[in-house]
This record gives C-alpha cells, sequence and structure tokens, in this order.
C-alpha cells in the first residue's frame, strides 16, 4: 500500500491516473520483508508499490559516501563500476574521504574521465570532532559515525541525497531508487530498509543488549535523506541528544551510525520511510534477507555488511558473489559511455584530448604509435594498503615497471632490496584482483608495507612504458629514485650503499648528478648470487656473468667503462655517448620519461639524452651492481625484430625527439643528432 500522507509531486486525481496507467509492481510478496508501511506499529515493511516515473533523463543525482584508506578505496570503485553500468543519467560523488582515499580516488578519477560523473571531495578530518566523543566498537571506526553529519557537511543547496555504505553493489539503475524521494510524505525525511536480522530484537545471544530501534530497525547501507527537510528539524541537535542520553545506559555504539539512526527513530518514529527490501538485500552473519530475495521479481542492491564481506556464510552466496564479481572486474574503460542527449561539457584535459585524436591521420603509418602515446590511462595509486617511509635526507626509492608475465620477480626482488620500492603494474581489471590474491598468497609480499603498487589500466595494444615510468615515479616519497627495471635484481647491499653514497658525494647540497649502477647479466635461471663485488668479478671471470647487453646491443652500456669498474674504488665521470642508457639514482625532481616512447626501443635512451641535456654529471659507483635475469621476449621486442614499420616508426619519433630537444635547447642540442643516425635501434 502507499505511505500515509500525499506525494508532495502529485495530486490525488494525478496519482489515481499514474496507478491506472502504470500498474502495480510487486516487490515482493512477503509481507514481513515487502515494502513500503501503512503504519509504524513495530513494522518496517510495506506491500505493494506502484512503479513510480524515472527522474528526468538528464537530471543530476547526487551519491554521497564516506570511504577511507587502501581497501575501501577499491570498493568505492567496484561500487561505482556498478552505478555506471546501468545508469542513464548523469550523477554527482560527494566524498566524504581521509587524505589516502582522496589522493587515490581524485587520481583515478581525474584519469578515468567518465562523462557527466562530478566528484566533490570532503575532508574527514574536519568532520571528526563532531563525532569522536561517541564510543564506538565497528570495525569502520569514526568513519562510520560520519553519516550522521553528512546533512552540514554536504553544500547548503543540496537537498536530496542517496548515501550508500562503500560495499554495495548495484544490480539495476540507481534513478529507480532516487524515484522513491517522489513517496516521502510532508514528515519524512530518510528513507531505509528494514534491518534483515533479529540483531535489534536482543535475542541473539545471551546478555545481548542492543540499542533501542522500531522492531527489527533499520539498516543505514543504503539511505534516501531529504537534507533541506532534516536541516529543518534540527537533524544536528536531535540525534546528538539522543546517542547523548543512550550512552548514559550503554557502553558504546555497536554498528556506528546505524544504532543512532535507529534510536532517532524509535523516538520519531514519523521521519522513516521504510523502503522496499530489493533496495538493500543484507548479507550479513545473521541475515534473513532470503525472506526477501527468495520472491522478489528482481533485486536492486546488494550490501555485503558482514566483516567478512564476500566471504560471508551463505547457502546462496555464491550467486551475490558472482554478481559483485562481474563489476570487480569489469573493464571500467568501457564505462566512458557518453549520456546521449544530456549535454556535459567535459573535463578540460578530455577536450584537449578529443582534439589531439580529431587531427591524428588513418593514413599515418604510425598511427598505432601516436593513438598510444595519447591514451589517458586510468590509474589507481597505492592499490593495497601502504606505509610511507619515514623521512630521511639521503633515502632512496626504487622504481619499476612491469605487467603480469612479470609477478613472479616481485618476490626475489623484495628479498634484494629493503628499502621502499614504487611499482607500476600494467594491468586490466581482471588482472588487478589475480595480482591482489599473488599478493595474498605470497608471505614476503604480505610483510612489505612499504612498496606501493599502482595499477595503470591496460588499454592499446603497445605497452605504454615511459607513461608506466612516470606513474611510478611520481609516486615516490623519498628524496632520491633509483630507477631500475623488473628483471633486474640488485645487490643485497645495494639499498644501503646507495644511501651512503649519496650522503658522501653530498647530492643534498644542490649538486646535479645521475648515479650509475653497473648493469650484469646471467643466462643461467637459476645460478648463486653474488655476495659482493669480488664475487661477481669471479663469476664474470667464469663465464657465468657477462656485462649487460654486451652481445645485442653493446653501445647502450659501453660508455659506464666495465673495466674500468673493475679496479675502481671510488666513484668516477663518465661522459655521455651515443645510445647511452644506464640504469641510474636521481633526485626524485629529475626530468621525467618522454611517453612518446610506447612499446620497444630508446624509451630509457631517451631519458638519459633529457638528463645529459640539463647537465646532470653520470657518476659511476664503483662497488653497486645489478644482474638481470632471463626471460621469455615480450610482444614488443618481437613485433620490433619483425616489423619494419615498427622500426621505421620508432626512427620518426627518433627524429621528432630530437626536433623538440632542439627548440628546447637550441645549439646544445646540436651533440644529440647523433644518436640519430644510426642504423638500428637500441634494445632497451
Amino acid at each position: 500500500m502507499l505511505p500515509r500522507g500525499r506525494p508532495r509531486a502529485l495530486g490525488a486525481a494525478a496519482l489515481l491516473l499514474v496507478l491506472i496507467l502504470m500498474g502495480f509492481f510487486l516487490f515482493g510478496g512477503d509481507l514481513e520483508y515487502g515494502d513500503l508501511p501503512a503504519d509504524h506499529g513495530g513494522r518496517n515493511r510495506s506491500d505493494c508499490v506502484p512503479l513510480r516515473p524515472l527522474p528526468p533523463k538528464c537530471e543530476l543525482l547526487h551519491v554521497a559516501m564516506v570511504c577511507a584508506g587502501h581497501n575501501t578505496s577499491r570498493d568505492v570503485v567496484t561500487l561505482v563500476k556498478s552505478m555506471l553500468f546501468f545508469r542513464k543519467n548523469p550523477l554527482h560523488l560527494h566524498l566524504v574521504t581521509d587524505a589516502v582515499a582522496r589522493n587515490i580516488l581524485e587520481t583515478l578519477f581525474h584519469t578515468w574521465m567518465v562523462p557527466a560523473v562530478r566528484v566533490s571531495f570532503y575532508d574527514a578530518e574536519e568532520l571528526k570532532p563532531q563525532v569522536s566523543w561517541i564510543p564506538n566498537k565497528h570495525y569502520s571506526g569514526l568513519y562510520g559515525l560520519m553519516k550522521l553529519v553528512l546533512p552540514g557537511a554536504l553544500p547548503p543547496a543540496l537537498t536530496r541525497v542517496i548515501v550508500l555504505d562503500t560495499d554495495v553493489t548495484f544490480a539495476s539503475d540507481i534513478a529507480e531508487l532516487w524515484a522513491l524521494f517522489a513517496y516521502f510524505s510532508d514528515e519524512q525525511v530518510i528513507g531505509l530498509v528494514e534491518n534483515q536480522s533479529d540483531w535489534y530484537l536482543g535475542n541473539l545471544w545471551r546478555n545481548h543488549r542492543p540499542w533501542p530501534a522500531l522492531g527489527r530497525g533499520f539498516n543505514t547501507g543504503v539511505i534516501l535523506l531529504r537534507l533541506d527537510r532534516l536541516r529543518q528539524a534540527g537533524w544536528e541537535q536531535m540525534w546528538k541528544l539522543t546517542a547523548t542520553e543512550e550512552l548514559l545506559t550503554l557502553p558504546a555504539t555497536s554498528l556506528a551510525d546505524q544504532d543512532i539512526f535507529n534510536a532517532v527513530i524509535k523516538r520519531h518514529p514519523g521521519l522513516v520511510l521504510p523502503l522496499p527490501c530489493i533496495w538493500n538485500v543484507q548479507l550479513s552473519d545473521h541475515t534473513l534477507a532470503e525472506r526477501c530475495y527468495s520472491e522478489a521479481a528482481d533485486l536492486k542492491v546488494i550490501h555485503w555488511n558482514s566483516p567478512k564481506k564476500l566471504y560471508v556464510k551463505n547457502k546462496h552466496v555464491e550467486f551475490f558473489r558472482n554478481l559483485h564479481l562481474t563489476f570487480l572486474e569489469y573493464n571500467g574503460n568501457l564505462l566512458r559511455r557518453e549520456l546521449f542527449g544530456c549535454p556535459s561539457p567535459p573535463p578540460p584535459e578530455a577536450e584537449q584530448l578529443q582534439r589531439a585524436l580529431a587531427h591524428l591521420s588513418e593514413e599515418d603509418t604510425c598511427l598505432e604509435f601516436r593513438q598510444q602515446q595519447l591514451t589517458v590511462h586510468r590509474v589507481h595509486i597505492t592499490f593495497l594498503p601502504h606505509e610511507p617511509p619515514p623521512p630521511r635526507p639521503h633515502d632512496v626509492t626504487l622504481v619499476a615497471q612491469l605487467s603480469m608475465d612479470r609477478l613472479q620477480m616481485l618476490e626475489a626482488l623484495c628479498r634484494h632490496w629493503p628499502g621502499p620500492m614504487s611499482l607500476a603494474l600494467y594491468l586490466t581489471d581482471a588482472e588487478a584482483q589475480q595480482f591482489l590474491h599473488f599478493v595474498a598468497a605470497s608471505a614476503v609480499l604480505s610483510a612489505r608495507q612499504d612498496v606501493a603498487y599502482h595499477v595503470v589500466y591496460r588499454e592499446g595494444s603497445l605497452y605504454p612504458i615511459n607513461q608506466l615510468r612516470n606513474v611510478a615515479m611520481a609516486q615516490a616519497l623519498t628524496p632520491y629514485v633509483f630507477l631500475s627495471d623488473i628483471d633486474l635484481l640488485p645487490s643485497y647491499s645495494l639499498y644501503d650503499y646507495l644511501r651512503a653514497s649519496i650522503e658522501q658525494l653530498q647530492l643534498d647540497s644542490g649538486r646535479k648528478a645521475a648515479l650509475v649502477v653497473p648493469a650484469f647479466e646471467t643466462l643461467h635461471y637459476h645460478f648463486s648470487f653474488p655476495n659482493s663485488k669480488a664475487e661477481l668479478l669471479a663469476l664474470l671471470d667464469a663465464g657465468s656473468l657477462y656485462t649487460f647487453r654486451s652481445h645485442e646491443w653493446p653501445r647502450g652500456y659501453a660508455p659506464t667503462d666495465y673495466a674500468r669498474w673493475r679496479e675502481a674504488q671510488a666513484p668516477y665521470h663518465v661522459q655521455w655517448a651515443a645510445d647511452y642508457e644506464p640504469h641510474v639514482v636521481v633526485p626524485r625532481d629529475c626530468p621525467r620519461y618522454d611517453p612518446r616512447f610506447v612499446g620497444f626501443g630508446w624509451n630509457r635512451v631517451a631519458h638519459i639524452v633529457e638528463l645529459d641535456a640539463q647537465e646532470y654529471e653520470l657518476l659511476v659507483l664503483p662497488e653497486a651492481f645489478t644482474i638481470h635475469l632471463p626471460h621469455t621476449p615480450s610482444p614488443d621486442i618481437s613485433r620490433f625484430r619483425s616489423s619494419p614499420t615498427y622500426r621505421d616508426c620508432l626512427q620518426t619519433l627518433k627524429d621528432e625527439f630530437h626536433q623538440d630537444l632542439s627548440r628546447h635547447y637550441g645549439a646544445a642540442a646540436l651533440k644529440y643528432l647523433t644518436a640519430l643516425q644510426q642504423p638500428e635501434a637500441p634494445q632497451g
């Protein structure tokens, strides 16, 4: 039956006409978990609900969430994917975040560039004093109480908002949920689904004493808020008075904001509009949700409101888990869909990108390279929990990039490098989930909180190697970075040695230097890694090791002067030479890699040219070394070797790079012209 009170938007005659024309939609046959109520006498249910017209096609829908930390940021992405998949309206997301989540999500939405989606951020730190006085046993901590303060935190002009927990998954258009605002009577200010467990009945275990609630109470994972009415009703004073009085006899909240919402509703039952159960199917440990979903025509929102989340014990959990995994692994690039008929100006970056792509010629044989260079990849920084290193004046972060086929290198790298790392991973959405499982299954990787993993989502046919390096470099938090590659294992003592060398060479005094770490390679998949320079030289003399690329591309590393390195006791200067591409340690604010070089060839060479052009001196460290391990060739190497067109395009990119260099540095760039006159491109 319909809620008490007349919907504001329709008179009785118009409402009757709508009902006749549209018919009735049965959300569930079981009255215990049915739909909208006729009374508040301990019953939070309803009967049949007529279909309501959806909001106008281009009406902006407002959604608020509270998000803190790395793991919850990943949950937000999955939730947003499920919303975007079904939505037909523009969305404005209001995100209350801590500093970690804001950094992650700002980068993500900036690079995602989804049309008709606006995102506003609100600082959770500023809101904490309003709820920090409330004792809370819930695992969400203070953040689990912040929905209480949303009416005051959100813009005063905002009158309606859907509030969501981050552990929900949509299975329908969120506009259908927004349409339920039309059911609110003049008195009602909050829309909630009944709690689908006996928690608030107080009979789950002996001495269980829950907060007061109306019947079974309500779950606050999905909330419709009439913000304007809440403000007029004095919501802040109302909930604070209720919480203060209840805490005189109760030690703390057990379910965070939900306990306080329910206590307020118990005192003021006319404030709430009970919503159909299908808008918050709750998969908690003691759920009775089967009464809802076993008879409902369809489900709208799934709520993983157990601490066990996807691993909650439920006989139907596989069905719901598969629905969630659909969006967890869904290619987010496909959600960059325009809402046709809804004018929505793109952000400036997207507009510039569209203009650049429009200028590309289909006749250009290097079109594939041009498109890959212009591609803006979705970036999810600090994909896993990460503890920033404590500030140290000479600290070094190892920077590298990898794809799925190099994950097996991570454990060895962690054993060799005990310091901070910033790694960019080029993955699909599904591979990102495989990566999570890979780390969780590794005791070595799980123990390292100082390794920052940044997922750059795959798009295009060429490997954007320099874009990946730039992402990893930009997220390094130490004063210096070691620009390495994932297939290189540093010597066990390299981290400490680099920090000592930086201090001894007084690089923090403003000296512009790039410290060269000599590279070697082995052709053996299993060998005994040398513990010192002396052991390395013995392996080199025995033919078990070689100077890096000495057979395929000696030009790339010959300027390091390995013969001199054998005897060196102190750092020594070397001169830049054509095609030189050593692995170096540089200040974090050094020039970035040139993103035009995608796929295979000249990507690191161009960076060394840029360093030399900016007058970085090249200093070879006498006790430093890394060893390259063998691996199967990448697809880009294979294409470079087999395709003349690929090699011609690389030469074109080199020519254009030199032209840009000349425009920037003038006559000083002439010496680099020789780097473009070689018969072949380098191998890295």
